[in-house]
């Protein structure tokens, strides 16, 4: 036990040492391969959730196939696009949040007009970031802001538009499935920190001071529920035009009701085909990155996005690794059907625990635990089932071993229950005795192996016609055996299976010795006695060997009516009251020549015991033909 204990401790250590080493790795930005997974069963649970209706703020005026078609072109001209804006203006909305790069130059009146209808209500527009090809090292002097996107350049709208608005960069971050898992908050150049687009158009929006802090970002006292890297993770409402969408051929016409722009966050942009940036979804396999930037929006001026800041990843560092610990615990607890289902209701448990999480707003991540707790868990699994198969085979073969000294059903009836006779229980059984006569001297002129041969192949004889009969040898004597047809519970055809077993072992024992060499068979011969009645079973011997065995006077008859049978120089003395005990269960005894009944003393007995006896037609027809021959 100590040794399984000590397998166990080592298992749990070096789980929980892989799992750590997971957790590490990932966390410090290796392991890739991690990000397409928790990618891929994020869409899961965004599924699993379902929709959800989009908190109200925010309003998106679609650039769509209808406005580009009357327009003529894509990009719309700055006048229609200043239209657009003007016309929303109109509607009082919160703030305008313009989705599109406005880098280049245009006509100048067009320019001069788009610039001017920015000034009516609060505006932002959309700037965008350029990265190098390669990731460059972070100086550790960059301390809460080293893990920032970290910009070549910022492509800026036209200053004549920036004068008279504000600007955000409005890059999102995609996992490796190409679905944007976050928006990050900041961006930055080797001299500069921009925000993001989405973080400007609420900062405007809620008209709070915007606090940059080591480990968060607050509009006032309210925090923002971003990671630990300033990315907003996204949790998406539903598929597109979930938020609230309108074409903007239908602002110009005046076709929108006002209450769907006033006091809102009105979002332009490009949802055209072909226009714009679009990216896979869990709802949708193209949204329109106007739409994933209007969710971002939506979640920080509402407050409802998914939370994974600091708390959350202790979280996530605790159960990476003791879930697999606690998996390899059931485990090794039970190593049967058992414990699997421990097990399986665990993972369950977590499975169901981490999806109620994200619907509830919380991103706890799950393709880190996965790597951490499935290697050890099928390491270990297998592990104890070649080592519950190995303790099989090792039972099973103890298992014959054992069936060499007791009886089979015995053996299933001590599995069944195993305090099986440990206190003594009377009953009424057959017991039967057989014994080699003649054996003792002649084995003192054969060879020892010869003698073990012969003794193997009798005691081979007896067991066979014994298990056909159903009955059960309590023990080999030397050259004798004692059966027992009662145990290890009473029939009522035991007297008659006794009777016919008994008839058997004459019949087939004969045959044996006249099988065997002339100068082995003329020098033993044998003696059965069978007696019904009642005896004590009972377990005997010490703490670390005991048997089962029969005692009484019943057993005691059995074995003197062996001496009875070597008197009349018949096979087989069975008792009168085996016989009727048979009868009373339909039996009839014919096989043969059984005699009598005949008055016989049994010795250490007071009175006579009526007996039939018993020999093969053959032992009778060499009787009468020598008359004065004896065993």
């Amino acid at each position: 036990m100590s040794h399984r204990r000590l397998h166990i401790l080592v298992a749990l250590l070096c789980t929980g040492l892989w799992a750590g080493t997971i957790w590490l790795g990932h966390s410090s930005g290796h392991l890739r391969f991690l990000d397409r997974l928790e990618s891929a069963l994020t869409d899961v649970r965004t599924l699993v959730r379902g929709v959800k209706a989009p908190p109200d703020v925010v309003t998106i005026v679609a650039i769509d196939d209808t406005i580009v078609k009357l327009g003529g072109t894509y990009p719309l001209p700055r006048t229609e696009l200043a239209r657009i804006v003007e016309a929303i203006a109109r509607l009082e909305p919160k703030v305008i949040a313009v989705d599109l790069l406005l880098l280049d130059k245009g006509p100048a009146d067009g320019d001069a007009v788009l610039a001017q209808s920015f000034a009516a209500r609060p505006t932002v527009l959309a700037a965008a970031a350029v990265f190098p090809n390669t990731v460059q090292p972070s100086a550790q002097s960059d301390g809460p802001l080293a893990h920032l996107p970290k910009a070549d350049r910022f492509l800026l709208p036209l200053p004549a538009f920036a004068e008279r608005a504000e600007v955000g960069i409005a890059n999102v971050a995609t996992g490796q499935t190409g679905t944007p898992l976050s928006v990050p908050m900041l961006f930055r150049t080797r001299d500069k920190i921009e925000l993001s687009f989405p973080l400007r158009v609420a900062s405007v929006a809620i008209s709070q001071k915007l606090t940059i802090e080591p480990d968060r970002l607050t509009f006032g006292d309210r925090p923002i529920a971003t990671a630990s890297d300033y990315a907003l993770p996204i949790s998406y409402y539903g598929p597109r035009q979930t938020i609230r969408t309108i074409s903007a051929a239908n602002v110009i016409d005046g076709q929108i009701d006002k209450q769907a722009i006033q006091g809102r966050i009105v979002v332009i942009g490009a949802t055209a085909t072909g226009a714009g940036d679009f990216f896979p979804t869990p709802f949708d396999s193209l949204m329109p990155g106007v739409e994933i930037i209007s969710t971002a929006i939506t979640h920080l001026v509402a407050g409802d996005g998914v939370i994974r800041d600091r708390t959350v990843r202790i979280a996530e560092a605790l159960t990476t690794v003791l879930l697999p610990m606690l998996l390899i615990g059931l485990l090794a607890w039970r190593r049967n059907a058992i414990g699997l289902v421990a097990v399986s209701a665990m993972v369950l448990a977590w499975a169901a625990a981490n999806a109620i999480a994200f619907a509830h707003g919380i991103w706890l991540d799950a393709a880190t635990t996965i790597a951490a707790a499935a290697p050890p868990l099928m390491l270990f699994g297998a592990g104890q089932l070649w080592s519950g198969r190995r303790s099989a085979q090792r039972l099973a073969a103890q298992n014959r071993l054992l069936e060499q000294f007791h009886t089979p059903g015995l053996q299933q009836w001590l599995r069944r229950d195993p305090d099986f006779l440990l206190a003594p229980v009377r009953q009424d059984a057959a017991v039967v005795f057989v014994d080699l006569s003649g054996f003792t001297s002649l084995s003192e002129t054969l060879d020892p192996d010869v003698t073990r041969s012969l003794l193997k192949e009798f005691h081979a004889l007896v067991d066979k016609e014994v298990t056909r009969c159903g009955g059960m040898i309590t023990s080999f004597l030397g050259d004798g055996a004692m059966i027992l047809f009662g145990l290890p519970e009473a029939a009522a055809d035991d007297a008659a299976r006794a009777g016919q077993c008994s008839i058997a072992l004459c019949v087939k024992t004969e045959r044996w010795i006249e099988a065997l060499p002339p100068a082995i068979a003329h020098r033993i011969g044998f003696k059965i006695g069978a007696h019904f009645g009642p005896i004590v079973a009972s377990r005997l011997g010490g703490r670390n060997h005991q048997h089962i065995t029969a005692t009484g006077d019943t057993v005691n008859v059995a074995s003197r009516l062996m001496e009875v049978a070597a008197r009349h120089d018949v096979r087989l003395a069975l008792s009168d009251t085996l016989r009727v005990a048979a009868e009373r269960s339909g039996a009839r005894l014919k096989t043969g020549s059984l005699a009598g009944p005949v008055e016989a003393q049994i010795r250490g007995r007071s009175g006579s015991l009526a007996v039939w006896l018993w020999q093969s037609e053959r032992s009778a027809m060499d009787q009468r033909r020598h008359p004065d021959a004896a065993e």
